[in-house]
């Protein structure tokens, strides 16, 4: 039997191994192609006997006794043949005398829930067909980036049952590039026990999980999403675990890749168990697992979940800094970004914690990209509000940009706003069935013009008005409606317009992209900015109440003409058709600091964007 080395052993157990799973687990093992034995290695180092127990011996332990190969605590054991697709489990005999049965951490498979166990599965052999988005992407900085979170359980089903992977992926193709977007955020694939926790809840963080297919049949849905030139992020949760019995909670008995004091160890928020950092083991199998996600599956990038319960203990900034975990990230955040500087790495972040996305070298935490939650609580919460009690929070749109441009944000309007009660994007706007489908197209005019990327949840791009439900697919019936059909038309040409012009993502950390025209005509609800790059320059107005303004006029920077690109009131959005129908030039006369102005209409509930075309004799 082939015995495990200290120098594997101790990077493992330093914190250093990027490739456990290379060497735990259940793998294959071959000679010239064909399979000669199943080796199977286990960490358990309190355990005072490991048994296996499988579909081939009948789940009788006893009859397949791991070896200890290593006094630190790895067992293994190799047993001739091929067991592809064998069902198993490690049986762990600890030292207080209890038997515990627990799945493969490092399984890159797992059955079918309800079954909780790990199978035997040949992750090699897949010929992938994407060498041009890998060698094509950019890096994300100077580039639009337009996410759609997905939920592959309730994006699509066939008769209410789940589809898989390679089943569905034609047709996700098809409609993300209709759309518009540039990056699919899958919410958890890898292998979770139960479908209510949307997957945050993992077992499996090296199994795609079973409920869509086989692991290969992933590799596909992501390879053909990067030939037609789709980035793939995972949806990931880094800090806790859950507590299932054949899960890693309490592994071998004791708390080993969790911290062993209650206190730190209890998130009671989520009923789970946070992971400690500090454990070079712990550090090893996160570092493992993002490596092995974009190696053998090709990721794009990584969101991480709930950045807030790692920078701080528990989630509460005054329980103290958790210096282990923020030191985790960075060494993660070198690691990810050596392998490829094109990574996506963004934190779900609710805290204020200087630096969250800045460079490790330049003293930050690392992420490239942070969920602006401010900028979704503040917007939400004003466009809520009955228009006539919007002046008296004028500010919720205007903080926000003091801070834009400290970290380098994406704004999220995700999943965690159209659940629990809160009512989808649509749903949330006031007033009768027009005025909600008026401010909806006000909020994306906002969302999409405002600096920073994008991330929205599937289902929002045709405001629809059903909160979302996991157990169901999305109202895709609703594009019958001439309402909701219009509405995606205008969420269509917003994406184009973002995607098309390098004013609204090119450098879009810098303050220089953006100025205030107008910020303080609270009494009328009134708000524009412009939006420019070396090359453009865009004028954006948000009108946030019913009051029509045949004229408003406006100080803009340059004299000259600007053109109507897009008008959120148009007919064809389900508008009342008040728009700018014909170019507008400049007036000599100082309005809000400028020494010229234009008069355009205002419509109702409307957002609007004009392209300054140049100067008056050009025009």
């Amino acid at each position: 039997m082939e015995l495990i080395s200290d120098l594997v052993v101790n990077r493992f157990l330093n914190g250093k191994a990027d490739d456990a799973h290379t060497f735990l687990g259940a793998h294959l093992i071959k000679d010239q192609g064909h399979v000669m034995m199943t080796r199977f290695t286990v960490y358990a180092p309190n355990a005072k006997e490991v048994r296996l127990v499988a579909d081939f011996n009948g789940y009788e332990g006893w009859k397949h006794c791991l070896t200890k190969i290593h006094y630190q605590g790895f067992w293994r054991i190799e047993i001739p043949g091929d067991h592809t697709w064998a069902t198993y489990k490690y049986e762990i005999h600890t030292d207080h005398g209890a038997v515990l049965y627990k799945a493969d951490p490092f399984a890159m498979y797992a059955e079918l829930r309800p079954g909780t166990a790990s199978k035997v599965y040949d992750i090699d052999g897949y010929e992938w067909h994407d060498e041009a988005h890998r060698v094509g992407k950019k890096k994300p900085y100077d580039q639009p980036v337009l996410i759609y979170e997905v939920h592959l359980g309730s994006w699509r089903r066939s008769f209410g049952a789940f589809r898989a992977y390679n089943e569905v992926v034609e047709e996700l193709i098809d409609y993300v590039t209709t759309q518009g977007f540039t990056h699919v955020e899958l919410m958890p694939v890898y292998e979770h026990p139960l479908d209510d926790s949307w997957g945050y809840q993992g077992t499996g963080y090296f199994a795609a999980t079973s409920r869509y297919g086989v692991p290969k049949d992933l590799m596909y849905m992501i390879d053909r999403l990067h030939q037609a030139g789709i980035g793939v992020i995972m949806d990931w949760v880094l800090g806790h675990i859950c507590k299932d019995a054949h899960g890693l909670s309490y592994f071998d008995g004791s708390p080993l890749y969790e911290f062993d004091d209650q206190f730190r160890r209890e998130n009671v928020t989520w009923g789970t168990n946070n992971l400690d950092f500090g454990k070079g083991i712990t550090r090893s199998f996160m570092l493992s697992a993002l490596t092995f996600w974009m190696d053998v599956f090709h990721v794009d990038g990584f969101r991480i979940d709930a950045v807030s319960n790692l920078i701080y203990t528990l989630g509460n900034a005054s329980f103290g800094v958790n210096h282990d975990a923020i030191d985790f990230i960075r060494d993660l955040s070198k690691h990810l970004f050596k392998k490829d500087d094109r990574v996506l790495f963004m934190a779900e972040d609710s805290t204020d914690y200087p630096g969250v996305t800045h460079p490790v070298s330049a003293g930050g935490i690392g992420f490239n990209y942070k969920w602006n939650m401010g900028f979704m609580n503040d917007v939400l919460a004003y466009f809520k509000l009955d228009p006539v009690f919007r002046k008296h929070h004028h500010n919720k749109i205007t903080f926000g940009l003091v801070y834009a441009f400290n970290e380098q944000f994406v704004l999220p309007f995700s999943h965690d706003e159209v659940v629990h009660m809160k009512g989808s994007l649509a749903n949330k706007m006031p007033g009768d069935y027009f005025q909600k489908m008026a401010n909806w197209r006000l909020l994306m005019t906002l969302f999409m013009t405002h600096p920073g990327k994008k991330l929205l949840f599937m289902g929002s791009e045709f405001a629809s008005f059903s909160e979302w439900d996991f157990k169901s697919e999305l109202d895709w019936h609703l594009f019958t409606y001439p309402a909701h059909d219009s509405q995606n038309r205008y969420f269509r040409d917003l994406a184009s317009i973002y995607r098309h012009h390098e004013a609204f993502f090119k450098d879009d950390h810098n303050p220089s992209t953006f100025t205030w025209l107008v910020v303080d005509d609270s009494a009328q609800s009134v708000f524009a900015y412009e939006r420019k790059s070396d090359e453009e320059r865009f004028v954006v107005i948000l009108n946030m109440t019913p009051n029509v303004h045949e004229t408003y006029e406006l100080g803009v920077p340059l004299e000259g003409v600007y053109e109507e690109v897009i008008n959120s009131d148009q007919s064809i959005y389900f508008g009342s058709g008040l728009y700018n129908g014909v170019p507008l030039k400049t007036t000599t006369g100082k309005r809000n600091g400028f020494d010229q102005h234009i008069r355009p209409t205002l419509g109702p509930l409307t957002g609007m964007v004009f392209r300054y075309v140049g100067p008056s004799s050009k025009g």
